[in-house]
């Protein structure tokens, strides 16, 4: 995406399932040769290491003996692959220098470490998949919808160093939006960029305009964005939104969708729900139930309603046979 242009090329990388090589490791055979070299001491004195031990679940023979294991993939990757840096998140400094330690030992070797800051939430939480919270590179499991409205909603106090960090804009150009963002904070123009970037860097052109339609469908009741949406985007826009496929029958009303989409009950509170306002059809609020479904209107050029019952609850109808 940023050197199309003839420009420097990024290198080739490598992909490894570490299983290649500990799947076949016999355990007498680590034992007596490179967990042999690893001292206890220095093992128990890792930060990491006492905190576990001091949990009120202590800590597992597994979870002592994952540093060793790491170390051997360093050991391994150095072997086989000359590899002579590890990377990692300073929480991972102890396990690093069980590596370092390991490969010198071994082989007489200089090798080396780097660890870099971790991102962490608003709150200091770690962001990963143990804690609940990790942002996925994969379109599955984090929309490109999703992961643009999680750097958008960044707060001032972290965007830049977010902006130098996971964009390869110019430090002059960061401070620059970072200039007018003084003087125009209402815009929010630093996460805005910001978000436009990654989202672009992670999901091409085509996936930063996926979510820029997502952003005007759900925000902006745009029904110009609505129609141009995909079932994908739709699907990923209400992950937990049912969908059902109708039939559009003469003289279908609003109330006729509502319940045939079991989006409101029935009897006289779901007839209510609609007259209180509390339905909107593609970001338009409708107020009276016996309303008949318009084409182009309460429909979709592409054949889909988005319905919205209260503030959170969408379904996503789908017209057969227009």
């Amino acid at each position: 995406l940023f050197w199309q242009d003839g420009g420097a090329r990024l290198g080739s990388a490598t992909l490894l399932d570490n299983s290649r090589w500990l799947g076949r490791l016999p355990l007498l055979s680590f034992l007596g040769g490179a967990a042999g070299r690893l001292r206890m001491g220095t093992l128990l004195s890792r930060q990491s290491c006492q905190a576990r031990l001091r949990s009120a679940d202590g800590m597992s023979l597994a979870e002592f003996l994952y540093p060793a294991l790491q170390a051997y993939d360093f050991l391994h990757l150095h072997r086989h692959h000359g590899c002579r840096i590890q990377l990692g998140g300073h929480d991972q400094m102890g396990n690093i220098m069980s590596g370092y330690e390991l490969v010198t030992k071994m082989t007489g070797t200089d090798v080396f470490g780097i660890t870099v800051p971790l991102i962490t939430s608003t709150t200091g939480d770690k962001l990963g998949k143990t804690a609940g919270n990790a942002v996925w590179l994969n379109r599955d499991k984090t929309s490109p919808f999703e992961l643009y409205q999680f750097f958008v909603r960044q707060q001032d106090n972290v965007v830049e160093k977010y902006l130098k960090l996971f964009t390869f804009l110019p430090l002059e150009e960061i401070a620059h939006i970072m200039e007018m963002h003084a003087k125009e904070p209402e815009k929010w123009g630093p996460q805005k960029r910001l978000a436009a970037e990654v989202t672009k860097l992670v999901h091409g052109r085509e996936g930063l305009e996926s979510a820029k339609r997502c952003t005007k469908a759900l925000y902006y009741s745009s029904v110009e964005a609505l129609e141009e949406m995909s079932d994908l985007e739709l699907q990923e826009l209400f992950r937990q939104a049912p969908s059902a496929e109708l039939m559009l029958e003469p003289g279908m009303s609003v109330l006729d969708l509502c319940r045939k989409a079991n989006a409101i009950p029935d009897g006289p509170s779901g007839y209510q729900k609609i007259t209180d306002g509390g339905v909107s059809i593609n970001g338009t609020r409708v107020t009276n139930p016996e309303a008949v479904l318009i084409l182009g209107q309460h429909i979709l050029k592409n054949g889909v309603s988005l319905l919205r019952v209260g503030k959170k609850n969408y379904y996503i109808i789908k017209w057969l046979q227009l």
